[in-house]
């Protein structure tokens, strides 16, 4: 069963190109990206803003992330980074406007 997922933060993200990227996560997320990390998958994770408000934009978001992927199982082997539509983009940056980030 797909899960569905509430996102309650703001977490940067460093590629192992040593490239950043502001994602929208919750807890369970930013674990996932912890575990990512040990497995060498990506270089760096760490929150930036715990408890954001849950504003439209955040839901916004949330519906697109939540209709197109998963949570990964703590099995995984790849780090897979959410794709972005332009209006997507959008949203993420009202985001980070809002929580005075970027």
């Amino acid at each position: 069963m797909k899960s569905h997922e509430v996102f309650t933060l703001i977490e940067e993200i460093t590629r192992l190109d040593g490239s950043k990227y502001m994602e929208i996560s919750n807890m369970v997320q930013n674990g996932r990206a912890e575990l990512a990390v040990e497995r060498g998958l990506i270089k760096q994770v760490r929150i930036l803003q715990l408890n954001i408000a849950h504003t439209p934009h955040v839901q916004a978001y949330e519906d697109y992330v939540n209709e197109h992927y998963t949570m990964p199982e703590e099995d995984f082997k790849t780090f897979q980074e959410w794709e972005k539509p332009t209006e997507v983009q959008d949203e993420v940056r009202a985001i980070l406007h809002e929580n005075h980030i970027g």
